[in-house]
Parts: C-alpha cells; structure tokens; sequence
C-alpha cells in the first residue's frame, strides 16, 4: 500500500520546520568532515570574501567549493566575452588551487544574472549536491545587481534545500545548512552584523598567493581599471615588487576587518587572542537557514578552540 501523499507533504514540512529550529546538531568536533559551499558573484568574490576561512577549513580536511554564479565575461575595461571568461576561469581555478579548494564558474553573463526560478533552481541543486553543512553569499544589498540576486538566490534557496518535490530529481538535504553572509560595508537597509569574526593571519599568504592569481581584477582593475591604473602597478617583469605591492593593498584590507569587527573576534577567541588578531574575515548568520548556537558555530569553524 503506497504511502498518501499529503502525508508525505505534511512529514516534509515537519522535518523543515524542525531543521529550521536548529532540532538537529551540528557535527560532533573531529567526528565528520564538514562540507562548506561559497557563492560569489564573479570569478574573484568568493575567493576575496572566504578564502582565508576556506584555507583554514581546508588545511583541516574540510570540503570547500567556491561557485562563481556568473561568469565575469564583462568585467575587464580592455577584453570580454568568450576569452574573457576563459581567462577568469582560470584565474580563479589557479587560486583555488592554491588556496586547497574546489572551485566552479556557472556560465551565465557577468552583468545578466537575475534571481530566475531556473538560476534558483540552480543554486539548490548546487547546495544538495554539495550536502552544504555551511553555505555563504553576499547579502542582498550591494552595489553590484550580481551581488544583489546572487544573495536573493541563495537566501531563497534557503529552506528549499529541505523541500522533497522542489527540484526532485536531486536529493534534498535532511537538514537546513547554515547560512552566512559575508562582510560588506553598506548601511542600508541595515548594516552588516559579524556575528562570525575569523583570524586569518596564519593563512594570509595563502590568501595573497590566492588572490595574485586573479590577475585580471587586482593587477588590471577589472571592469573599472585603465592603462592609467595598470601604470600605477609594478609589472609582472618585477614578481617581487608586484606581490609587495598586493601584500599592502591587502593587509590592509583584512586588517581593517580585524579592527571593525574587534568585538567579535574577543568573542570567539577570548580577550588576549582577540585583540592581537591582524587579519580577519567576518561573517553575518542569515536567519533564514539554520540558526546554530554558539557551541554549533565553534564546530562549524573549528579553529575557534572552547
């Protein structure tokens, strides 16, 4: 006798309910590997907004995907199209390899992403096949409409990563995953919160040796550079002074993150730790996944300690 199917609907949205609560725990420390998934807009984001955290996630045996969901076929001021794409593709492979993790350029034109039932479906799929136990988007408000919908996608895939007969020829996830929303500074409608502060310093050569690989944005300006930007750059005939060059640029940035989110890092590492921390990358739970306690959170990054 086959099971009714508003039974199987109704069970269905217990269990999505239940997921949503936080009724299930996050993987015991050292028991399971964790499975995180980074969606950026271009072929650059990702790897500029989590790839410290995903070397250090990594470096432990971590699974981490880094999904740009367009591919960047516009975001250069002298190149596009088809060869364009090709370039960044391989620019933010190399830094993937780099930085020990998997990475994947969907081919939808940098500039033309919009938030489709078919793109939403695509980023479902994505998170399942992946089994996300951790997932991080921009937020949907940026500068940037890639930024935007990128964030819209993945905010509305949250929950219907749980749902049996959305997208169902892919295996759904028995529980939500927690999703995150990396660092940005504007203010509206509300500013970012880091709920998440992470210490990067013992992994920001990996990160800079990561981010040198995407030469088309940081050493060519991408979309917004110029011959005028490209002379303010030491060329690629002098390595040393091109990657001194980036160091600065870059420390800066992440030691900016340490100091605006000073609070979080005590938090998380404690009084002395927090406040000597140099680099960091910073994070904001999006309500609508999971919403993990403090001792989930130290298992999802482990590099926390108790």
């Amino acid at each position: 006798m086959k099971t009714p199917l508003p039974f199987l609907l109704a069970l269905a949205t217990v269990c999505a309910i239940l997921n949503l609560r936080g009724a299930a725990p996050g993987p015991a420390p050292g028991s399971a590997k964790l499975r995180i998934i980074v969606f950026g807009a271009h072929p650059d984001d990702a790897e500029f907004d989590a790839g410290g955290v995903g070397a250090k996630w990594a470096k432990l045996g971590h699974q981490v995907k880094l999904v740009s969901v367009s591919n960047g076929d516009i975001g250069h001021w002298q190149m596009a199209g088809g060869p364009l794409a090709q370039r960044r593709t391989a620019e933010s492979k190399a830094a993937g390899e780099v930085l020990g993790t998997t990475s994947e350029v969907l081919d939808i034109h940098d500039g033309e992403l919009l938030p489709t039932l078919e793109n939403r479906q695509k980023i479902v799929r994505l998170i399942r096949n992946w089994k996300a136990d951790v997932v991080i988007s921009h937020r949907p408000w940026d500068y940037h409409p890639d930024h935007r919908y990128v964030g819209v996608l993945v905010q509305d895939a949250a929950y219907m990563v749980t749902v049996p007969f959305f997208c169902p020829d892919t295996p759904i996830l028995t529980r939500n995953p927690v999703f995150l929303y990396s660092s940005d500074g504007f203010q509206k409608p509300y500013p970012f919160k880091a709920d998440i502060a992470v210490a990067i310093d013992d992994v920001i050569d990996q990160k800079l040796a990561a981010v040198h690989e995407l030469g088309s944005q940081v050493y060519e300006g991408g979309a917004n550079g110029s011959e005028e930007y490209v002379r303010t750059v030491p060329p690629a005939s002098d390595p040393v002074a091109r990657k001194a060059w980036l160091r600065k640029q870059w420390e800066g940035r992440q030691n900016a993150e340490a100091n605006r989110f000073r609070e979080s890092l005590v938090k998380w590492y404690g009084p002395e730790k927090g406040r000597a921390v140099k680099c960091a990358e910073a994070f904001e739970i999006c309500e609508y996944g999971r919403r993990p306690t403090d001792d989930e959170i130290r298992q999802l990054f482990p590099f926390f300690g108790r």
